[in-house]
């Protein structure tokens, strides 16, 4: 065991200092953006703010308030085909949603499901979602849904470290979901004692990613 002695900060451990604006309200605050990818060759524009990928916020219903603002919803990974069928009826908006998968095999097999019958092509984004992105399978798992999804953006996580980050990005990941522990509604910390500040986290692993992405 290594004891990290370095400060490592969560969110209630800092505020941001202001400075000097050009602008008279917070409305005038432009926040779409354009982002490019690391393995995926599609852009996206709009708001970069997504909701977990939860069963109580990653619903059809929050797609459907949320993509009027050009934010991204995470559906959860308890829907069923015949429910995306129905869904996609009425939604035709793949750039803000995500389709989440586990890494288990029913995971994959639902995945090849979507592929066949051609609803994974509402989507323009997929999310791989484990608690702890430290397993072996995990990275396999990326490797297969890049293999499966070329044209996808693939969200991958959850990992609090920078050399997880690079290894998933290099995986076949084009976003990472970071953290592990911090969370209100996470039970890994009391349970395992496993976590990492989450602030520290989304630094660590923002550089790590801005590295790979800059080789």
């Amino acid at each position: 065991m290594r004891i990290i002695e370095d400060v490592k900060l969560d969110f209630s451990d800092v505020l941001l200092r202001p400075k000097r604006s050009t602008l008279n309200s917070r409305s005038e605050v432009e926040l779409e953006r354009e982002f490019k990818f690391y393995n995926s060759p599609k852009k996206w524009i709009g708001v970069p703010i997504m909701t977990a990928n939860m069963a109580s916020s990653g619903t059809f219903e929050m797609a459907k308030t949320l993509v009027e603002y050009k934010m991204i919803t995470t559906l959860h990974k308890y829907y069923t085909i015949d429910e995306y069928r129905e869904f996609f009826k009425t939604f035709n908006s793949p750039d803000y949603i995500s389709y989440t998968l586990g890494i288990r095999e029913r995971d994959i097999n639902q995945l090849r499901e979507m592929i066949d019958n051609k609803l994974i092509e509402n989507f323009s984004f997929l999310t791989i979602d484990v608690p702890n992105g430290y397993i072996p399978n995990f990275v396999e798992t990326i490797k297969l849904v890049r293999e499966l999804c070329p044209e996808h953006i693939i969200i991958a996580g959850n990992v609090v470290s920078n050399e997880m980050t690079e290894d998933i990005i290099l995986a076949g990941a084009d976003v990472v979901k970071v953290g592990i522990g911090s969370g209100a509604a996470c039970t890994t910390r009391r349970m395992t004692g496993v976590g990492y500040p989450q602030l520290s986290a989304n630094i660590e692993c923002g550089d790590a990613a801005h590295g790979v992405s800059n080789k």
